[in-house]
């Protein structure tokens, strides 16, 4: 398969150009020159087999030669909501939760909160999206929500039409018949609180408006070691 670029705009003319960090890579990295084919993706949905035409200083110019729509997302919408961990940590759940096909990544502010991306540290995150999209084939983008607070998702996410399951010791195990219906549902909500956990009145909240308390086992795990595994337990 050829090279992946991101394209941050539709791709609706024959002519394009790359720039920025893919013109970047393009240039520094695989030593383009014309004739070379690379795959683009818009974040639309669709590929497209490009020619590179010309090399500049800053910028590669491209003809596009062929467009697939090739749909490599799962069955399940998945929303994501997570109490997010401190430094690359979080980048690294990123990744992940785009590689496991996550539709919208939501950054939880809860009581016990350690971490909450706002600014630079958003646009880092999203730039993530897009390089862990390159490697894994996806051609659309994982969103990335801006930080929301506890109530505030609970409430948003209350749509009788979702399952919603929140991860928190004590609740039901992940039992066949849970992996079935989550299987069956169009949508799922997943949540995961701080590395303290979310607080008596969080839960009492999610349980009001009938959220599936899960819990994920005996073992203590990171924040981000349960966002993956509940990901990975819908969405594979």
């Amino acid at each position: 398969m050829p090279d992946r670029f991101f394209h941050p705009s539709l791709i609706d003319q024959t002519d394009v150009s790359l720039q920025g960090a893919e013109a970047h890579h393009l240039i520094h990295v695989l030593r383009a020159k014309a004739g070379l084919e690379v795959t683009l993706f818009d974040g639309s949905g669709a590929e497209f087999l490009a020619r590179v035409e010309r090399v500049e200083r800053s910028a590669v110019q491209l003809t596009i030669l062929d467009r697939s729509e090739v749909d490599r997302e799962g069955p399940l919408i998945v929303t994501l909501g997570v109490a997010m961990p401190k430094g690359d940590r979080q980048r690294w759940l990123v990744e992940k939760a785009t590689e496991l096909g996550v539709a919208t990544f939501a950054p939880l502010v809860t009581e016990r909160s350690v971490a909450q991306p706002t600014g630079e540290t958003l646009r880092r995150l999203e730039r993530a999206v897009i390089e862990a999209s390159k490697q894994c084939g996806r051609n659309r983008l994982m969103k990335i929500a801006p930080p929301m607070r506890w109530g505030d998702f609970v409430a948003r996410e209350s749509a009788e039409s979702n399952l919603r399951i929140v991860a928190h010791p004590g609740g039901e195990s992940w039992s066949a018949d849970r992996l079935l219906a989550a299987r069956q549902a169009s949508q799922i909500i997943l949540a995961v609180g701080p590395e303290g956990g979310f607080t008596a009145n969080e839960i009492q909240l999610a349980l009001e408006s009938r959220w599936v308390p899960i819990d994920l086992g005996r073992r203590i795990l990171r924040v981000e070691t349960a966002a993956v595994a509940l990901a990975a337990l819908c969405n594979l």
